[in-house]
């Protein structure tokens, strides 16, 4: 590195200095794993958090915490000046920013070294370079890295589609939308541009040619003060939602089929590092088709959220560098070699088979088996990577009872698996995730669990076409079958019935049921599926999981010769208590842990997770949605109206009503069917809650009195 360009980085980044105390400027899994490296370096740790958060575990673990007034992310987490006021006022001396929110903001890095404090990330130059994903392909095209052309949406012709719309700045998958006809792109630019706004303070976006299929690939990079740049290897990040992750691993299947590649890849993402004069930890993103070519997507100026893979095969802590990188230690000559293999699943609180809803509420329960690590890649093996025994790596933002609001990203955890090989990192994965007690809103776990177990999966066979070419109602089916269900429904029954003997005051010995003569079973009726009863998706009249809302009777009684269950020959009771029911079935001994919050049952077994909702014996009388209601899935706001909607005006099934936000992410409320829009209770800006009435559609043809051929359900995506 010449001399001049290190004096570059002292004037953009100001010099490198010793950090004592560090300010995280982000929220939730993020601001806990750097933490984590901070104190195992002994430096002092300051967290910020909104409203929303002042309950959250990133504030409960730093050393000191300071509010940021209000809850929605411009208020709060988008507020540079409140950020940089809040590290003085703590006294830290340098500040982090994570990932998302302003973490790629040229002018927040700028302002933080204006206010003394050290900036760990790369020089603003660089952010800026890279924030503008318009500006950042025509630099890479000129250092030679390839790139997919630009569609300017001016002057698109059918010819030219389907394209993909995306914001200039930030990522994630917020402020995209796929165009396969011109009529659509009007639409579908609004929508981008009004969720890039939300997301990232930025409402620019730009076209491209969109590839149905692909590989996503990236390589992570760190790079020091002094002119060295690393390329960590390499992560497939192929299996996407609404262009966003949901399962990372490294190496990728495709560079390990086609080895030749690996260099090239590497070769390119130095490139792009050293045309911005890149330093601390940055990824290059491309898309690779299956014969090897690739082409630059971004560059992300930041640690990835999949930056754990690469941690777990290689035995680095990326943060760690980050730290120290900004203090001014240098790089080895080389990194370390890549042992073994990582796979990252990202648990959502979304529902997959309901279009991926968000989901919200409170997290009553949060454990996962076989956790060898939190926030570290701390495992067996030299080194600490995976050359050992496979194991469990988690990275989580929440805790029991933690609660999921509508504010922010609806990503609960990121668990990782590592093994020496990349069938034992996915299957240790699989199986935490199989047996994890998640007992609160409804996540994507069958989903995430489902894919790792498919043979096309394990065969290395991942692209972005993924969850289209095997049918996402068949990958987010519930992993207990309809016999495991009704078996669970009767262990919730039975350890609901021990609960009632032991908190009884009379007859407390006698099994519940129990008669001299025989007489009625014992009835309990449940409402089975993904998340039932629970989460922003209950109720809402959208649905809320395959399976969801199925009725599942359990009937009991206990003779002479023991419990006698309807349904259930062959089936025999060894031991019931609240917490626990253990069945002989066939001669199988099957042990069932039960959990209870209020009506929301969840019960954990080897034949899968079920979640049940108590249906009341007696219910109270409660005031009847009228047909064709549309009804708000989750809780959100009202940020804009369909086109020519308005009350009186006829609409058609499927026509884009209204659109909520939630969760940084925009959700379309279509009309359930042909008719006329009679009511219409929100406008724009409005705060609805999940099950809220948002309109009603009445029967084209129908009188005013006439509601039979109304459909109650809405559709959202």
């Amino acid at each position: 590195m010449n001399p001049s360009a290190v004096d570059l980085y002292e004037k953009e980044l100001g010099p490198a200095r010793p950090i004592g105390s560090v300010l995280v400027a982000n929220r939730g899994e993020i601001a806990r794993r750097v933490f984590r490296s901070a104190r195992d370096l002994g430096l002092a740790t300051v967290a910020v958090h909104s409203d929303a958060d002042a309950g959250a575990p990133h504030v409960a673990e730093a050393d000191a915490a300071v509010r940021l007034p209000g809850s929605a992310p411009v208020d709060t987490y988008l507020r540079s000046e409140l950020l940089i006021e809040a590290a003085l006022r703590a006294g830290a001396d340098a500040v982090h920013p994570g990932y998302g929110f302003l973490s790629e903001n040229a002018d927040f890095a700028r302002a933080v070294i204006a206010a003394g404090l050290l900036w760990i990330g790369p020089p603003p130059g660089a952010v800026e370079a890279m924030g503008s994903k318009i500006e950042a392909k025509r630099m890479m095209a000129a250092a030679g890295v390839p790139v997919l052309a630009e569609a300017d949406p001016r002057t698109l012709t059918e010819a030219d589609l389907p394209v993909l719309v995306k914001a200039s700045a930030g990522g994630g998958g917020r402020g995209m939308r796929v165009v396969r006809t011109l009529a659509e792109l009007p639409g579908e630019l609004a929508a981008a541009r009004a969720e890039a706004a939300s997301a990232f303070g930025d409402p620019t976006v730009f076209c491209e040619p969109y590839l149905a299929t692909g590989h996503h690939v990236e390589v992570q990079l760190l790079a020091d003060r002094h002119g060295t740049v690393w390329a960590v290897g390499e992560r497939e990040c192929s299996i996407q939602r609404r262009h966003q992750k949901v399962i990372e691993e490294a190496p990728s299947p495709l560079v390990e089929r086609l080895p030749r590649m690996r260099e090239a890849l590497f070769e390119a993402a130095r490139r792009a590092a050293r045309a911005v004069g890149y330093v601390g930890a940055g990824t290059v993103e491309f898309l690779a088709d299956d014969t090897g070519r690739f082409f630059f997507l971004e560059m992300n100026t930041r640690l990835q959220v999949e930056h754990p893979v690469t941690e777990c095969t290689t035995g680095l802590d990326l943060v760690r560098w980050q730290l120290r990188i900004a203090e001014g230690a240098r790089l080895p000559a080389e990194p370390p070699a890549r042992t073994g293999y990582a796979v990252e699943a990202r648990l959502y609180a979304e529902d997959p088979a309901a279009d991926w809803q968000p989901q919200t509420g409170i997290v009553h329960r949060f454990r996962l088996p076989g956790v060898a690590a939190e926030f570290t890649a701390a495992a067996s093996g030299a080194g600490g990577g995976a050359a050992g025994d496979a194991g469990i790596r988690l990275d989580s933002g929440v805790v029991d009872g933690s609660e999921v609001g509508i504010h922010y990203d609806p990503m609960l955890a990121k668990v990782v698996g590592w093994g020496p090989s990349r069938s034992e990192a996915a299957g240790v994965l699989a199986r935490a995730l199989a047996r994890a007690e998640l007992h609160g809103p409804t996540t994507n776990r069958e989903l995430l669990v489902r894919v790792l177990r498919h043979p096309a999966f394990l065969a290395g066979d991942t692209d972005t076409a993924f969850f289209d070419r095997h049918g996402l109602d068949v990958l987010a089916r519930p992993l207990a079958d309809a016999d495991a269900r009704r078996l669970s429904a009767l262990a919730a029954a039975l350890a609901e019935a021990a609960a009632r003997r032991a908190g009884a005051r009379v007859q407390r010995g006698l099994p519940s049921g129990w008669r001299n003569v025989p007489s009625q079973p014992q009835r309990t009726v449940y409402l089975a599926g993904s998340g039932a009863g629970a989460g922003a998706g209950a109720g809402a009249g959208a649905g809320a999981g395959a399976g969801a809302g199925a009725a599942v009777e359990a009937a009991y009684r206990f003779g002479r010769d023991g419990l006698l269950a309807e349904g259930h020959d062959g089936v025999s009771l060894i031991e019931a208590t609240p917490g626990r029911v253990v069945l002989d079935v066939h001669g199988v001994r099957r042990g069932f842990a039960v959990a209870r919050y209020g009506r929301q049952v969840y019960v954990d077994s080897p034949l899968g997770p079920v979640s049940l909702t108590a249906v009341d014996r007696f219910p109270d009388p409660v005031p009847q949605t009228a047909p064709g209601s549309l009804l708000a899935p989750m809780p959100g706001t009202v940020v804009r109206l369909g086109a020519g909607v308005a009350v009186g005006e006829p609409v058609t099934a499927g026509q884009p009503l209204l659109w909520l936000e939630a969760m940084k992410m925009q959700h379309r409320i279509d009309a359930p069917a042909d008719g006329l829009l009679s009511e219409l209770r929100v406008d724009i800006g409005r705060q609805v809650d999940a099950g809220d009435v948002l309109g009603v559609v009445r029967g084209a043809d129908a009188d005013s009195d006439s509601d039979s051929d109304s459909d109650s359900d809405s559709d959202s995506d």
